[in-house]
């Protein structure tokens, strides 16, 4: 009996020995891979790279060349949109855990800021001397006489269609009459206006170019004009006034986004504003484009935004059921800008868009 008891004793302190043995293995293998894991700033560092990247491609978006498929001016287009990026790589970096991804993203939010931060906040004035409103009315409008009747109850002083197709001409023309006393129709755009109007003229911005473009008859080339020049005359003066409508874009699989002829009205109608003689000067119209897009550069040298200076928020125009874009815009020169905002939706499919200026 006392043997037994002694070899029992003796089995159960080796199995002691081998658990105690065996529980310091493992403690050690625990501390040897918490050791070996990467500490917080060794984390994501894909993540950390991406918002790095994302940083520098809005900062650099300049840039970007614009040979290859008008990539640079696709970006600049949509380039407020990038921002959204911020909030995924944030959500990754905090699931990773990652400190150095997280410090990474200071500069993509920095530089959009520095971009885009003024639009967000709310600029504009009680009051204005002048009401301007600008919209691309569309050639597949269904109802021109409704959409006539709500720019009209817009209350604005001076109103620039663009896009007038010669079969709805008439109606606008019908619908507005009471309201505005003044009128010009050049081509596919017009303007009408509750002031009087002299030294009405289209100006040339180069739809048609080329060794055949100069033997068209004026004629041929009125019915597609989309760019005019007229002088309102004001309590404060006479204002210049352009309305224009450049040419349109596409982004196709072959030639990227494409914006040949934009790019080459954009280009006369900056020469056209740069020799204007009156100093103040007011564009409306549909430039098929956003002023952070490199192709303004001849516009915005000399006219500056007045979503920019006296809006609030981005004021996005296009398309007209889920605007992403501010294609439609009222530039100035020489006046100031006390307001800007967007107009509710017409039977287009661009939004309306308005301003009040003083001298």
């Amino acid at each position: 009996m006392t043997q037994v008891d002694t070899a029992e004793t003796g089995q159960g302190d080796a199995d002691r020995r081998d658990t105690g043995s065996g529980a310091w293995r493992a403690r050690i293998r625990r501390a040897i891979r918490i050791g070996s894991r990467p500490g917080p700033w060794k984390r994501g560092p894909v993540l950390a790279a991406l918002a790095q990247l994302l940083g520098l491609f809005m900062l650099l978006h300049a840039k970007i060349p614009n040979r290859t498929g008008g990539l640079g001016s696709l970006v600049e287009t949509f380039l407020p949109w990038f921002g959204l990026f911020v909030p995924v790589l944030l959500a990754g970096a905090l699931w990773r855990r990652s400190a150095s991804a997280v410090v990474a993203l200071l500069l993509p939010v920095m530089v959009w800021l520095n971009l885009f931060g003024g639009l967000l906040g709310d600029k504009s004035h009680p009051g204005s001397d002048l009401t301007v409103v600008s919209h691309n009315v569309s050639a597949d409008n269904p109802d021109p006489a409704g959409t006539a009747r709500d720019l009209a109850a817009s209350g604005a002083d001076v109103l620039a269609l663009e896009e007038i197709t010669p079969q709805a001409q008439g109606t606008y023309k019908k619908e507005l009459a009471k309201a505005y006393p003044y009128h010009t129709v050049q081509g596919t755009v017009g303007l009408w206006s509750k002031l009087p109007l002299s030294n009405t003229q289209p100006v040339d911005i180069k739809m048609d170019y080329g060794p055949l473009a100069d033997t068209k008859p004026l004629d041929v080339k009125m019915a597609y004009n989309r760019a005019l020049r007229t002088t309102v005359a004001t309590d404060h003066g006479p204002l210049a006034v352009y309305v224009a409508h450049l040419g349109s874009v596409r982004v196709n699989p072959r030639a990227g986004f494409w914006t040949d002829s934009r790019d080459r009205n954009a280009q006369a109608l900056g020469k056209a504003i740069a020799a204007e003689q009156n100093k103040r000067v007011v564009l409306l119209g549909d430039l098929n484009g956003t002023m952070d897009d490199r192709a303004f550069a001849d516009i915005t040298s000399q006219l500056h935004s007045a979503q920019d200076a006296a809006g609030d928020g981005f004021g996005f125009t296009w398309p007209a059921k889920f605007p992403v874009a501010r294609i439609d815009q009222i530039l100035v020169r020489g006046v100031e800008p006390e307001s800007s905002w967007v107009l509710p939706a017409t039977g287009s499919d661009h939004l309306p868009v308005a301003a009040g200026i003083s001298w």
